[in-house]
């Protein structure tokens, strides 16, 4: 175990403060895989970051005890403590890039300890502060791992662009008491066990999907639930934003769209749509969070709701009634016709326009009214369109059916089809986000008596939403990642999104970044239950699964 001298030295040397004792050491390269990262400027007061690399997280002792999802490597040092005070700062130095993460770091910690923590940009790092620097010397990390060491003099966070110094800032949160989430000041102290965490994700692609077609929710439910997915390293937002029941999008060239197709939702009530000005809002307070925003216009099937405000879209061309059930599989676009496409180009126009993010998701799930033969040409056709706008087509994994080329990726789902999907979509060489409905599906019940959700793939406890993985779908090396879908049939509020959501989809945002080796879910139930009191704080209405071991105060949840 290293002295608390040695931790200090370490941590001053990697942010470029002259110290004694600062002898650069080769860097361990761990047995771990990354995408090519593209090089990050290193801050200038900042150099190499010499230091061995800590050993698996798992045995990484009482550092990790709190965090979801559990860090690549990691190693405690309890004879190194940092207290907050109220003269700790949060130091960049002069790289006033970084201005923006260090107020998300302030914001997070200014409310409930009460101190200012000021913004340091001197050319010298103080001691009793935050230490946040780019570091582009550690190419292990990828663009969204962070090297984090905590001695009693520092904290110090190095990443190699912004996004893995946001992924750190949420591991600092997940470091301090619960209470660190109250938006008031509380008692301190505000202590931070000492040690190192050098974390990188296992997935590039870590999603969570709303439904707003079925049941609307306003702009200001889905950035809150875009706060609670951040704090988990969740990196992609996918919106459901139409269906049989409501289009929840504004297109300029279909202006009928929205205010025809999306008055109505399950159940008869008001439905609502989002402006493309609360779209850009969306998709701005997701950039600002790290999150990606994968928009998803459903076809050729569910759809009934675009032909009610355009029947020209359906082979009868005859007026259609809006739909508030919850069945599938009855309505379709009329693939033979040419205004569809014209329809599909228009609304892929301008939703490519309006998303910066890779994707654009063109649903193709329960197509069934659509003959298979046609379903395959509107695919391809699909998948040109998309692509003419400079975007990735994305879809559910029956796409596959078409004969698409490699670039487009399928989402997993359906596992009655006994996995049928996913090897079409392997054949044709399509990488696959891993979705499988028994496992990852939040809409689904907890227990069969738990209030609210579906059972046609569950009941999906917190513990079955944990115990799988993505290669028991494909190879590792075949999988973008997971997404965690939330179909909102039975769910009217934010609150009632918490309830279904959360502690299920931490689980799933651990499957994301963790590497497979070092998940187990009796150790994992554990860091788990400490989320508890963190989510009590935040006022996240979460269910209080009896499998797992809250403290008591945190079992209120409604």
């Amino acid at each position: 175990m290293r002295s608390k001298l040695a931790w200090f030295r370490m941590g001053l040397c990697a942010v470029g403060v002259a110290v004694t004792g600062c002898t650069p050491q080769p860097v361990t390269n761990p047995d771990h895989t990354l995408p090519p990262a593209s090089a990050a400027p290193s801050s200038p007061a900042v150099t190499a970051s010499p230091l061995p690399w800590p050993g698996p997280a798992v045995s990484g002792g009482a550092i990790t005890k709190g965090l979801v999802p559990l860090p690549a490597l990691a190693e405690s040092d309890p004879a190194e403590t940092f207290q907050l005070s109220p003269a700790t700062r949060i130091w960049i130095g002069p790289d006033h890039t970084l201005e923006p993460i260090a107020d998300d770091l302030a914001a997070a910690l200014r409310p409930a300890t009460g101190f200012s923590l000021p913004i340091d940009t001197a050319p010298t790092a103080p001691a009793n502060a935050f230490l946040l620097a780019l570091d582009n010397t550690e190419p292990q990390l990828g663009t969204e791992g962070y090297d984090l060491s905590i001695t009693r003099d520092a904290v110090r966070l190095v990443a190699r662009t912004p996004e893995g110094l946001f992924h750190g800032i949420q591991t600092i949160r997940q470091l301090l008491p619960a209470r660190i989430e109250a938006r008031t000041p509380q008692p301190g102290p505000w202590h931070m066990i000492g040690g190192r965490i050098v974390d990188y994700p296992r997935f590039a692609y870590r999603g969570a999907m709303l439904d707003v077609a079925r049941h609307f929710f306003p702009v200001a439910d889905v950035e809150r639930y875009i706060d609670e997915l951040a704090l988990y390293k969740v990196n992609v937002l996918h919106l459901h934003l139409s269906d049989d029941q409501g289009w929840r999008i504004a297109i300029d060239s279909w202006p009928k769209l929205a205010p025809v197709g999306g008055k109505t939702e399950v159940g008869g009530g008001p439905g609502g749509y989002y402006t493309q000005a609360d779209y850009r809002a969306i998709v701005a307070y997701a950039q600002a969070h790290f999150i990606t925003v994968v928009p998803e216009i459903e076809t050729p099937g569910h759809v009934n709701a675009a032909l009610v405000a355009y029947p020209q879209l359906a082979c009868s061309g005859k007026p259609i009634r809006p739909y508030t059930g919850t069945g599938v599989g009855f309505s379709s676009l009329c693939i033979s016709n040419p205004t569809v496409y014209q329809f599909v180009d228009d609304v892929v126009g301008e939703l490519a326009a309006l998303t910066p993010g890779p994707y654009i998701h063109l649903g193709g799930d329960e197509a069934m009214s659509t003959p298979p033969s046609e379903y395959a040409a509107f695919v391809q056709k699909a998948q040109a369109i998309v692509e003419a706008h400079g975007k990735t087509l994305m879809g559910w994994a029956e796409i596959a059916k078409g004969s698409l080329d490699a670039s487009a990726v399928a989402e997993y789902w359906n596992f009655r089809d006994g996995m049928a999907s996913a090897r079409q979509a392997l054949a044709r060489g399509m990488r696959l986000v891993a979705a499988p409905a028994d496992h990852a599906y939040l809409d689904q019940k907890y227990t069969a008596t738990s209030r609210l959700g579906l059972t046609w793939a569950g009941p999906v406890s917190v513990a079955e939403a944990y115990a799988w993985d993505p290669t028991m779908i494909a190879p590792d090396g075949d999988v973008l990642g997971v997404e965690a879908p939330l179909w909102s049939e039975t769910i009217r509020t934010m609150a009632d999104i918490e309830y279904l959501a959360w502690p299920r989809m931490a689980g799933i945002a651990e499957i994301g970044w963790t590497p497979q080796s070092e998940r187990s879910w009796q150790e994992y139930r554990l860091r788990l239950a400490a989320q508890g009191p963190r989510w009590q704080e935040l006022g996240v209405n979460f269910y209080p699964s009896p499998e797992v071991p809250w403290p008591t105060a945190s079992t209120n949840a409604s």
